[in-house]
């Protein structure tokens, strides 16, 4: 990218875009990286959709000129914008696709977002927040990617989170939904969160949090280097799988219904590419749907073993996360105590919700996180609700597949957030 003194893509001075993409870059996530993005990206499947594949609703092709450039971490939450790619919905809107970029960490997503090497990402929701007030970059989160989909795992002979005292735990980012859950999880034990170095030692009554990225988990666990992570799937099935690891608890069941990851966009796309974004978000939520009636297949899709091989897991990994939430046998280690919410492992429904948002604010500022907070405490829930989400797109996207009865919801653009440590 050439640089002047304001940069032409995001309307950002260099010192100001250096500022921001160096509080990811020497975080501790990119620090413990061991390496950078993937050399080979996914290749989309050249067959043909299935007759089950959602039907298209074309746009007008002279206005989306630019093409879809998908940025994402190996993880379930990507699914929407990887089977969307699969299924050709991009296409069928009009766009066109590159194959999307896989990278090892948040932070690489989100550098290769800022510098627009990537248009469409899936990130992190506390992570919008950080970029949009505390680095004040313009962008928009557009739509949910998914709900739940999240676990605590630690290795076999923890018992219970009052045993996680002493121990190092890792989560995937700073401004995480893991993050979050993982420590009212801790505060409710009375247990004491640290940022501790890593061979500092670690008093009974402390859990130290570090920052690992997503791939380097199952390992760092299976060595014992630290006690558990918690992170999305399907880390947390693949660590079951491998009997390296057993869930203590899903995210889902002290969040219910949470959102994980969002799809973030430019907020100049937004403005100014307005039928490309709807292009975009029109079959980000067709294959939502879709995914809900398809898990198995989209399993085999995502798997290494696919046509597409979008991620480096095994089908066996994928096909719990997607297909396994047993609450007698989960219920037995205590990994759900909530039964009666009757939810899924993790689901897929694209509307965000703003008191979601507004809670997710919240919390965030009651959450150690590393860095400066100071703006955290400057913002007010309900107006981060209606500015750091625009859901236009995203309700034009569900009048063409049912509406939010299609995903199992009522017919109400509100809800009332339900946490239960």
């Amino acid at each position: 990218m050439s640089w002047n003194h304001v940069c032409a893509c995001c309307g950002m001075s260099r010192r100001d875009f250096l500022k921001m993409t160096s509080l990811f870059s020497t975080s501790l996530g990119l620090t413990l990286a061991a390496g950078g993005c993937q050399s080979g990206t996914p290749q989309a499947s050249n067959s043909p959709s299935p007759s089950s594949s959602p039907s298209p609703s074309p746009v007008n092709s002279s206005k989306v000129d630019q093409p879809v450039k998908i940025g994402y971490l190996p993880i379930t939450d990507a699914s929407p914008l990887l089977i969307a790619h699969a299924k050709k919905l991009y296409e069928a809107e009009g766009l066109t696709a590159e194959a999307p970029r896989l990278f090892r960490s948040w932070a690489q997503v989100i550098e290769a977002f800022v510098a627009r090497q990537v248009n469409v990402v899936h990130v992190l929701s506390p992570i919008t927040v950080s970029l949009r007030y505390g680095r004040k970059f313009p962008a928009k989160v557009v739509a949910w990617n998914h709900v739940n989909g999240s676990a605590l795992t630690v290795l076999p002979e923890i018992e219970t989170p009052r045993d996680l005292g002493g121990k190092t735990i890792a989560v995937p980012f700073w401004y995480s939904i893991h993050n979050i859950v993982l420590q009212q999880v801790l505060k409710q034990q009375g247990l004491t969160v640290v940022r501790k170095p890593k061979d500092a030692a670690v008093n009974p009554n402390e859990v130290n949090l570090v920052v690992l990225p997503p791939p380097d988990m199952v390992s760092a666990l299976a060595n014992q280097s630290i006690g558990g992570y918690i992170v999305a799937e399907p880390f947390n099935a693949a660590a079951e799988n491998l009997k390296k690891g057993k869930i203590l608890r899903f995210t889902g069941d002290v969040w219910k219904d949470h959102a994980c990851c969002v799809v973030f966009l430019h907020e100049d796309d937004i403005n100014q590419r307005k039928e490309w974004t709807q292009g975009v978000v029109n079959a980000i939520v067709k294959a939502q749907a879709w995914i809900r009636d398809n898990r198995e297949e989209t399993a085999e899709i995502l798997s290494k073993e696919g046509t597409g091989k979008y991620t480096p897991h095994p089908l066996p990994a994928l096909k719990r996360t997607l297909t396994y939430y047993d609450t007698d046998f989960y219920g037995k280690q205590g990994a759900i105590q909530h039964a009666d919410w009757g939810i899924k492992r993790i689901d897929f429904q694209p509307y965000p919700f703003p008191s979601y948002t507004e809670e997710l604010v919240r919390l965030l500022k009651d959450t150690q996180v590393e860095g400066d907070t100071a703006f955290l405490q400057g913002l007010d829930p309900t107006n981060v609700a209606q500015d750091l989400v625009d859901d236009s797109f995203v309700k034009q996207a569900l009048q063409s597949v049912g509406g939010l009865k299609t995903f199992g919801l009522e017919e109400n653009f509100t809800r009332s957030e339900k946490i239960v440590v």
